[in-house]
């Protein structure tokens, strides 16, 4: 098998299951990783759309393995989850050796589903690898959500969420990883923060179009220095 130099792979999106591609990839390479992984939830949209892997869970105790062994020590991951699968997540997160230090609630001002309740909310926790320092100025634990119409992808998550959580857990030159990275929104989040990033991505469709957005904001940041 051989190895992905992380350091070589910067701006980059990488097509392939995340597991497997992280296997390849050098052991406390990564700064922060930021990720929105499948819920677990069996999700179809409303026009059918489905997300890949959302039926089974037999990947996430492997994958966050491979996470917690990429990231740097002392370092921050977040990640999205579905709350009706929260032990799941939350016991592959402790046995991995993450340990669970914040939340995060994103608050709708609209109903993205309904059932007993109204759902009208998105949630992320703050792992930690480690011990790692306080912030002088942390983000709160309550944020606003900023619909994105899911354009590009059937859970397509907002930049301008994504983006202070990378300037608050990544320092300033430090390397993004988002191993399911769908449209590719945190890779642009993370350039807009002035990151490097590596995405993986399984679906090729998908793929295609965080390599598309990636490449555009490299492209616009390029004519920013020369102009």
């Amino acid at each position: 098998m051989s190895v992905l130099p992380t350091h070589l792979i910067r701006h980059t999106v990488l097509h392939g299951d995340c597991v497997e591609v992280m296997q390849r990839m050098t052991s406390g390479s990564v700064d922060f990783i930021l990720t929105d992984p499948p819920y677990l939830c069996r999700y179809k949209s409303r026009i059918g759309q489905t997300i890949a892997n959302d039926d089974r869970d037999g990947w996430v105790g492997p994958a966050f393995a491979e996470m917690y062994r990429l990231l740097k020590p002392d370092a921050f991951c977040v990640s999205f989850y579905g709350w009706n699968a929260v032990d799941k997540f939350v016991a592959a997160w402790r046995t991995t050796g993450f340990h669970l230090v914040g939340h995060i609630v994103f608050r709708k001002r609209y109903a993205s589903a309904t059932g007993y309740t109204e759902s009208r909310h998105e949630q992320a926790y703050l792992l930690a690898k480690g011990r790692p320092e306080l912030s002088g100025s942390p983000v709160p634990d309550v944020m606003d959500w900023e619909y994105t119409g899911n354009r590009l992808h059937p859970t397509q998550k907002p930049i301008n969420v994504l983006r202070p959580l990378i300037e608050a857990f990544c320092p300033p030159d430090g390397q993004v990883l988002d191993p399911f990275c769908g449209s590719g929104s945190t890779l642009v989040a993370a350039r807009l923060a002035g990151r490097c990033c590596v995405g993986i991505e399984l679906e090729t469709t998908h793929c295609h179009t965080a390599e598309l957005r990636l490449n555009s904001q490299l492209h616009a940041g390029a004519r920013k220095l020369a102009g």
